[in-house]
């Protein structure tokens, strides 16, 4: 019998919510932060056709490697600006997890983040990818710090 395994990772960011959901929605945004440090995810890799039943994908590049790891899954609710809930599986991975993204207002410009994933088959893989999203959310809030930074080179 296997367990299933769960985290949620809450974050404050110095955003409006409309930002911080287009953050996870507009490949424009996720090509800035989608994946741990050390990693890229190139605009080309990414689409998100975001709408219930709709598809997305990304593909996070090691820098100092090359090696690649393609993520993707479908969307199963979306409340703009305010709730997102998609699945989350490596491609040939034989599970699928399920991440629920809630995003509250709490004024003067300010998000709270609430990330859940579930339905890992193992304790060392939900561990890692524990860490992977905590790195890559420090990366969603230096992004947020300043959003247009890349458009002005």
């Amino acid at each position: 019998m296997t367990t299933t395994r769960e985290f949620t990772i809450t974050r404050e960011f110095a955003a409006p919510r409309e930002l911080v959901f287009r953050a996870w929605t507009d490949p424009q945004h996720l090509t800035r932060w989608y994946g741990p440090r050390g990693c890229t995810t190139p605009l080309e890799s990414i689409s998100a056709d975001v709408r219930p039943g709709g598809t997305w994908r990304a593909t996070m590049v090691v820098e100092a490697t090359g090696q690649e790891f393609p993520t993707g899954g479908f969307y199963v609710e979306v409340r703009a600006p305010e709730r997102l809930v998609f699945t989350w599986r490596e491609p040939g991975g034989d599970a699928e997890s399920v991440v629920t993204v809630e995003l509250a207002d709490l004024g003067d410009g300010r998000t709270g983040m609430t990330f859940h994933q579930a339905g890992f088959t193992s304790e060392d893989t939900s561990h890692g990818v524990r860490a992977g999203w905590s790195s890559a959310f420090a990366r969603l809030t230096e992004h947020l710090t300043d959003p247009e930074e890349e458009n002005r080179s």
